[in-house]
């Protein structure tokens, strides 16, 4: 009697044990992932948000979860770089950022409170992009020729906008000076946004940026884009020339924008993430507004953007060596 009394107990409690175990397993598979952030070093409005913000309405499908632009403003990409050292490894906090953050502020700051080799791993590449000169619509110069002459007939001193201090905007100011024989000072802005309002404002004559902080303004005839670097003319801006063409020349080795995520994230995590992003700058209509935007657009694999990373970075170190810069 007590035998089986005892028997049906257990069986009981064994049941009871399953239907607990499957209840918790249903529960786990039924959480939701968590959202990604993506963390963007300057404020609304500029180049970098609107890539990221485009590439995050992408990315959901794909990720199978919300996809959050988090700007972080300030410091030329330091504080968002920052922020993403100090995040959690398991793939749900990301950093687009281009060249500026990960290559040339480590070169022009003691101590950026991060190393992107030591406390970062590539995700993916999305494209490469060119630095310009664009003039404000108060200004009367329709070129460069334009602009080098109309500086002149001010006494040969100019302010030149830029979206960061120690930037390549910034260096390129200082040789379009010496090239030119011209007095321009580079004055710095927290990001590309407040420098352009100010150029639409005709607070600065002129301004140093990538061509998509400039190319809505360019084409809306508020701001004119007079002149870009690298080896050979943009196909969304055929009539503008070439840096190398005006006679300044150096400038081949093209910025780069990327994804990166914190040093220790898993290897599958970033292979799914990699893989997303490579499936969503497939799609039509992402790689016409990227393009739209002044970007070439072209997916790198996480090996791809290290190397490209690491020799855009050796460019840059001579170049700022050269210059006489001292880090700061």
């Amino acid at each position: 009697m007590f035998a089986l009394r005892r028997h049906f107990l257990n069986r009981a409690v064994r049941a009871a044990c399953a239907l607990a175990t499957v209840c918790a397993t249903g529960w786990a598979l039924a959480q939701p992932p968590k959202p990604v952030h993506i963390l963007v070093g300057f404020p609304p409005g500029g180049g970098s948000d609107a890539i990221a913000r485009l590439l995050a309405d992408k990315l959901k499908d794909p990720l199978a979860t919300s996809v959050v632009v988090d700007n972080r403003p300030g410091a030329g990409g330091q504080i968002a770089a920052q922020v993403l050292k100090a995040a959690p490894a398991d793939g749900t906090t990301l950093f687009l950022s281009h060249d500026h953050t990960i290559s040339i502020l480590p070169l022009v700051v003691k101590n950026p409170g991060y190393d992107p080799v030591r406390d970062f791993v590539p995700v993916a590449g999305i494209a490469t992009f060119v630095n310009a000169l664009a003039v404000s619509g108060g200004t009367p110069a329709q070129g460069f020729g334009d602009y080098v002459e109309w500086v002149k007939a001010q006494g040969g001193k100019g302010a030149v906008g830029i979206p960061a201090p120690a930037s390549t905007p910034e260096f390129l100011v200082k040789l379009i000076g010496q090239k030119y024989q011209l007095d321009l000072v580079a004055a710095p802005y927290r990001g590309s946004a407040p420098m352009l309002a100010d150029m639409l404002g005709n607070q600065i004559a002129a301004g140093v940026g990538s061509v998509q902080d400039f190319m809505e303004n360019h084409k809306a005839g508020k701001i004119r884009v007079v002149g870009v670097l690298g080896g050979k003319r943009q196909a969304a801006l055929p009539d503008v020339p070439t840096f190398d063409e005006l006679g300044l020349k150096g400038f081949d080795d093209l910025p780069y924008y990327g994804i990166y995520a914190p040093k220790g994230t898993p290897e599958r995590e970033i292979k799914r993430l990699s893989a997303a992003v490579a499936q969503v700058l497939a799609l039509p209509e992402v790689r016409d507004q990227l393009t739209a935007l002044g970007l070439t657009v072209g997916y790198m694999a996480p090996q791809q953007l290290a190397q490209r990373e690491r020799a855009y970075t050796q460019v840059w170190r001579k170049i700022i060596q050269d210059s006489g810069f001292q880090p700061q």
